[in-house]
């Protein structure tokens, strides 16, 4: 396992998608963000649950995604729920 892997959340599964969306260090996860790193996933993943989501953006701030803040969470959600409703509609 490489560098991605010593961030919070990051195993080897998520470790190795990153690698597949192009980003190999976490100061490319941080500066895509974990938004954008998400829907690449979605892309390659369509599996990607919030919990990954979530993940990724604990990765991004160093604490384990189930210490983010509630807000944080929310947002997430909201985001993530996007993706639900454009595969309702095709």
């Amino acid at each position: 396992m490489g560098e991605l892997s010593k961030l919070p959340n990051i195993g080897k599964v998520l470790e190795q998608q990153l690698h597949q969306i192009g980003v190999d260090t976490p100061e490319q996860l941080i500066e895509m963000g974990s938004k954008e790193a998400f829907r690449r996933i979605r892309m390659i993943d369509d599996s990607a649950c919030i919990a990954r989501l979530q993940g990724l953006e604990g990765a991004i701030q160093g604490i384990r995604w189930h210490d983010l803040p509630e807000e944080t969470k929310q947002d997430l959600k909201a985001y993530f729920h996007t993706f639900e409703r454009t595969n309702r509609t095709e």
